[in-house]
């Protein structure tokens, strides 16, 4: 779905939920695939058995691939991804966690480079089904602003 957000129409403290998602036992295989990250902390139970989280634990680059990608739900050809800042992993992810995506708007302000655009902030906080933050991150979108861009007559 497609909505023109602009960026005098985002507000502070605006926050918004995503639909949860379980971890499998394939998602760390295949992201381990893709990435060529096998450390024995992801793949081998016999050695976690011995670490302090007794059990294997998701790659920190899945969750936040993950955890970002349940956010992806609405196309705004007015936005798009600046940066992320802040990245933490607070606790683990393991397999037959479910987690969501809470999205807050933290700030914006308007770009001093970059005239018709502003800077917005969105607090993403990755949480599991025991409501533990397992990721944090804050994502920076470069956002057009309407009054300066539309050419209305």
């Amino acid at each position: 779905m497609e909505q023109k957000i602009y960026f005098e129409q985002y507000e502070i403290n605006n926050l918004r939920t995503t639909y949860g998602r379980t971890i499998s036992e394939a998602d760390i295989v295949f992201h381990a695939g893709h990435t060529g990250d096998f450390f024995p902390h992801h793949m081998d139970e016999v050695f976690c058995a011995q670490q302090d989280f007794k059990k294997r634990i998701a790659h920190g680059t899945m969750t936040f691939s993950i955890g970002i990608g349940l956010t992806a739900t609405l196309l705004n050809p007015v936005a798009m991804t600046y940066g992320y800042d802040k990245l933490r992993f607070p606790c683990p992810v393991f397999i037959g966690d479910t987690i969501h995506t809470e999205v807050e708007i933290m700030s914006k302000r308007v770009h001093d480079k970059r005239p018709g655009y502003g800077f917005v902030v969105e607090a993403c906080r990755v949480i599991n089904q025991d409501k533990k933050v397992v990721l944090y991150c804050e994502h920076i979108l470069l956002v057009e602003i309407e009054e300066m861009n539309n050419d209305t007559i």
